[in-house]
């Protein structure tokens, strides 16, 4: 069986590096004022901040139903199945719209929710690309990264408060007083859904309190899995690479044990809801490559 891994542009997968991996990337809309727009097709990164910084009007949006079966269809040109993975569906629709789609492709096409986003999702894709190469099926892999949805962890820290206030998740007199008191709240994703980890008065005391809780979860929850090798760290960033890489090295330096696998952008539509300069630590479970039938 020849199986076709797609994944969206949550997971922070450019075009480009689709092509190089042999992945697909359905590229997720946004309007901007009157206009949509689709993430690395014609918006870039670069556009995106500048708009973003100078208060456009952004929001998401799902991918019409005639974009998701075309791009399924010409996919299925060339492959026997597809093991297809959105956004959480903790924090999208998209996941069951899809799944809703996929009941008229006969199991051809398997819709997968294992709760990630960003680089914990990119992760994912990268293990059902290395899946497919040792010969599961589509349903196989579908099930391996539900099993393991959940084998993963992130934190976030917000440079600024507007745009979780913008988007209704602080009541504007709460993020009046945060602003006020230059609070950095770190926020975390457990299980696909953003909920408040903690909140620090200056940006070290976030990045401390980022890797310690990183570190606790790979010491407690994720004990077994460190000890096989089998979790990665990764990093992510809205349009501040620089001080990403210095993260990269502080992470480094408190859990040399781990093995750091990216340091990407966040995807614009996290970035919208959280703004520029923020910062994020992730760990999650990744897939040892073995051949298939073998322990």
């Amino acid at each position: 069986m020849k199986v076709a891994i797609v994944t969206d542009s949550n997971s922070g997968i450019t075009q480009n590096e689709a092509k190089k991996i042999g992945a697909f990337v359905l590229p997720m809309p946004f309007i901007i004022g009157e206009d949509e727009y689709f993430e690395d097709i014609n918006l870039t990164q670069e556009e995106f901040y500048q708009k973003l910084l100078t208060g456009d009007d952004i929001s998401t949006s799902q991918p019409a139903i005639g974009q998701v079966t075309e791009f399924w269809d010409k996919i299925l040109k060339d492959y026997d199945e597809i093991v297809h993975m959105a956004m959480s569906s903790g924090l999208s629709e998209s996941c069951n719209t899809a799944k809703r789609l996929a009941e008229d492709y006969n199991g051809r096409v398997q819709v997968v929710d294992n709760h990630r986003i960003s680089v914990t999702q990119k992760q994912a894709t990268i293990d059902a690309l290395k899946m497919a190469k040792d010969g599961y099926n589509a349903k196989e892999i579908k099930e391996y990264l539900e099993a393991t949805a959940k084998d993963s962890s992130i934190y976030i820290m917000v440079d600024t408060l507007k745009y979780l206030k913008k988007g209704g998740r602080l009541t504007p007199a709460v993020a009046a007083i945060g602003t006020l008191l230059k609070i950095k709240p770190v926020l975390q994703i457990q299980g696909g859904k953003l909920d408040t980890y903690a909140k620090v008065m200056s940006v070290p005391a976030a990045k401390i309190k980022m890797i310690a809780a990183i570190k606790h979860d790979l010491e407690t929850r994720f004990a077994d899995l460190t000890a096989k090798g089998e979790m990665c760290l990764e990093v992510a960033f809205t349009n501040c690479r620089d001080k990403a890489e210095a993260f990269r090295e502080e992470i480094e330096k408190e859990i040399p044990n781990v093995e750091m696998t990216f340091v990407d952008p966040l995807s614009l539509s996290v970035a919208c809801h959280i703004g520029s300069g923020a910062l994020a630590v992730a760990c999650s479970r990744k897939y040892i490559s073995k051949t298939k039938g073998k322990k």
